[in-house]
């Protein structure tokens, strides 16, 4: 099974995994609370905007396949 994309709006408990390696590159300094609001929206596009993923690959500020490759390459699992 393919990886979940997770957008704005989201409340699951991968959306706790992705802040905290967000966290870890010190991208994001918001609650670890597995909402994916505009904070967490926020920091996914700073990554994107700083890895040079484009909106070919990834919708900006959402958590899809190509995004989430990187970053799971980057961090630790928390």
């Amino acid at each position: 099974m393919a990886p979940k994309t997770l957008r704005p709006g989201d409340d699951d408990p991968e959306v706790t995994e992705l802040q905290l390696r967000l966290r870890q590159l010190g991208i994001y300094t918001g609650d670890i609370d597995q909402s994916y609001d505009s904070q967490v929206e926020q920091a996914v596009l700073t990554y994107q905007n700083s890895c040079g993923i484009g909106k070919e690959q990834d919708e900006p500020g959402v958590y899809g396949p190509v995004t989430r490759e990187l970053l799971e390459s980057e961090t630790k699992e928390p």
